[in-house]
């Protein structure tokens, strides 16, 4: 009892005691918000080690600063120093949650173009529990303030204070040598986050993420044009010539992509109760007449949404941290699909968007893309009920675009990009047609509802395109952007598809997204071919007769027998036919069982598969890093000038509206089509709309 008694009193009394309390709170808080709010993955007795040992170094180095400052102030220093480090913690909590990822400088610095609607997103993902984070904080300032922890005035000895700082410098070279051991080559090949924060902490990847930021910038300063001679050699040696049977089949078409907001795989063909959630994109999956791809994949990292349009539009991945869209997409060059077609075939190039057009940098980025047009919220009727979530309703949308579209001259290249399908999936009760799953995780349940929506916003849109006689003249593409169920939902994900069990190599699975092709008259079917986001624009290039032979483009035909299927995901996973590699793991793809003893022929096939997936990444990186275009110019591309194009709608409207004989609304006697779309959206009801 009187030691209880002499240890509370050391606690409480003593600054030492003091520091203590506050160190061991912020290190067992950090360990259990580790195992109980990410999905880390720690495998085997070293990783989990790691694991609980990690937050101890940065927390002894980082509080231990407090300890240099005399009387009431060290106390209440160490405290900011520990709420500073608790607001990071929980900032990660809420991100990873919906993201499966951690916040990079690259996101934080450019937070400004991905904040609309936020606010809104993070109240809906918020849990109780996230608060423990600042539970610890809040205790033992409370404590302090009512005097319970009394303040020791006495000033420790500068050489301890440096002993403790000493200590925690050598604690964390000792955390990186056993990562490094278990781990080899962490610091320098990783694509993973998840691997920083397991092996090494939370803390140690904000550093460690700010490093590698700060060496991009460097590595751009010093970038020259021989720097891409080891990415044309590797891109020469990994030519896959494109299948000559589909070679210009849309030449001179209308390319229309519909970009499936969060849209995934696996709602195709999916009832919930006796209702099919997507009839509209079911018949057009199943026709006979569109290329549709089952085992299609999303490949983005951080950068979500704006990673996929980077990937479709230049055939380059996304960062490791951040959006390139928005970090780089004002600077640096590109050879864009807009550009490239306007070039070579004469396109019109447009992108419709019913959201803020600052939303992942759009507005430069499209620029430097070679868009002639963009259209965003700023273009849209937007009354009270007409917006929801990042934009306007799609179904209001695809009716207020027509008067758009009809304008632009053919052909023409236009992306329509919807939202009513993004997180938090709510959608105001006059548009509900279909019930909510009942998994109990509201993340989830609304999804079928939003998804039903837009479903039948494309159903009421092809609709139009058939009535104007538009659909024989546009090769239609729809793609999903990303998952709409993440990661962090695995029992709810294993209900929806009626699983015992929903794993880690079932959720890589899950990053199935659809792409179908769709023209009349074109040879259809669905083919199991393995491929990614990364390889749309060689698949359509190939389509449109468009020979991409001398571009710095890292996916392959979709349709080529040649193709290597080898599907790389942002965090150096991948899958192919055969193989998956899941978070350092390895599956037979068709059965999903775990590889633990593969042969050493098997071992060497997946060393091949790693190494080239690995290259990829870093090769693409290097290029958008390091703005390695700029050097790249062959004679057929012209550089685009972004001084060309002006997105004002005054500007815009006044060159879109000037009469152009190939426009449908002049082929339709120069009347508007607008009176051929039909809609039910009930926000229209007074307008006639049916």
């Amino acid at each position: 009892m009187a030691r209880t008694k002499a240890f509370f009193q050391w606690l409480t009394e003593n600054k030492l005691g003091f520091f203590t309390m506050i160190l061991v709170s912020f290190w067992l808080k950090t360990y259990v918000i580790y195992l109980t709010k990410f999905n880390l993955g720690a495998v085997g007795a070293m990783q989990n080690l790691l694991l609980f040992f990690n937050p101890l170094p940065a927390g002894l180095l980082l509080l231990g600063a407090g300890l240099f400052f005399k009387g009431r102030k060290s106390y209440w220093i160490i405290i900011t120093i520990d709420l500073i480090l608790s607001l990071w913690l929980f900032a990660n909590i809420l991100y990873y949650r919906e993201f499966s990822n951690f916040l990079s400088v690259s996101i934080i610095k450019t937070s400004g173009s991905t904040s609309d609607n936020l606010g809104k997103s993070i109240v809906g993902i918020i849990h109780a529990t996230d608060f423990l984070s600042l539970s610890d904080v809040v205790v033992i300032a409370g404590l302090l303030a009512s005097k319970i922890i009394k303040y020791d005035l006495r000033t420790l000895k500068i050489k301890f204070n440096i002993l403790i700082e000493c200590l925690a410098v050598v604690l964390i070279g000792l955390n990186l040598k056993m990562a490094q051991k278990d781990r080899s080559g962490l610091l320098t090949r990783t694509f993973d986050n998840n691997y920083i924060v397991k092996y090494l902490g939370i803390n140690e990847y904000a550093v460690y993420d700010s490093f590698k930021t700060a060496q991009t910038s460097a590595q751009m300063a010093k970038a020259n044009v021989s720097d891409l001679n080891s990415i044309q050699k590797f891109l020469r040696a990994n030519y896959v010539k494109p299948n000559p049977q589909y070679t210009g089949v849309a030449k001179g078409k209308n390319v229309l992509v519909i970009h499936l907001e969060s849209f995934q795989q696996f709602l195709i063909g999916y009832k919930w109760k006796g209702k099919a959630v997507t009839p509209n994109i079911n018949k057009l999956y199943h026709a006979k007449d569109t290329l549709s791809f089952s085992n299609f994949y999303n490949q983005v990292g951080q950068g979500k949404t704006s990673d996929a349009e980077m990937m479709l539009e230049n055939s380059l991945y996304g960062l490791q941290s951040g959006s390139a869209m928005s970090s780089y997409g004002t600077s640096n060059t590109f050879e864009s699909a807009p550009a490239i077609l306007n070039q070579k075939a004469g396109y019109t190039a447009a992108v419709m968007h019913g959201g803020a057009g600052s939303f992942w940098n759009r507005n430069n980025a499209y620029k430097q893309f070679g868009y002639q047009y963009f259209m965003p919220l700023s273009y849209y009727d937007n009354k009270p009920d007409y917006y929801l979530g990042y934009g306007i309703k799609d179904k209001l949308f695809f009716e207020q675009s027509i008067k758009y579209i009809e304008r632009l001259p053919q052909p023409f290249y236009l992306k329509m990009i919807t939202v009513t399908n993004h997180y938090p999936y709510d959608l105001d009760k006059k548009n509900q047609t279909i019930t909510k799953t009942d998994t109990g995780d509201e993340t989830v349940d609304g999804y079928v509802q939003t998804a039903h929506y837009l479903d039948q916003a494309i159903g009421e849109f092809m609709s139009w395109l058939k009535k104007t006689g538009l659909d024989k003249k546009t090769l239609l593409v729809f793609y999903g952007d990303h998952y709409g169920i993440s990661g962090n939902h695995h029992k709810a994900s294993a209900q929806l598809l009626k699983q015992d069990e929903f794993t880690d190599f079932d959720n890589l699975k899950f990053q199935r997204v659809p792409l179908m092709f769709h023209m009349k008259g074109l040879k259809g079917g669905i083919k199991p071919t393995y491929g990614g986001e990364i390889d749309v624009l060689p698949t359509l290039l190939n389509l449109l007769g468009i020979n991409n032979k001398q571009t710095i483009q890292f996916g392959h035909d979709l349709l080529s027998k040649q193709n290597p299927q080898i599907v790389p995901q942002r965090n150096g996973d991948f899958i192919t036919p055969q193989y998956t590699k899941v978070s350092g793991s390895y599956y037979d793809t068709e059965t999903g069982t775990e590889l633990t003893k593969p042969t050493k022929r098997v071992k060497t096939k997946l060393t091949a598969i790693s190494n080239n997936v690995t290259t990829q990444l870093s090769l693409s990186d290097r290029i958008i890093d390091q703005n390695l275009l700029r050097f790249y110019k062959p004679k057929w591309f012209k550089k685009v000038k972004v001084k060309d194009y002006d997105y004002n709608k005054e500007v815009s409207l006044k060159r879109l509206y000037t009469t152009d004989k190939t426009s449908l609304w002049y082929q339709n006697g120069k009347k508007t089509t607008q009176d051929k779309f039909q809609t039910d959206a009930p926000e229209l009801k007074n307008k006639g709309s049916k």
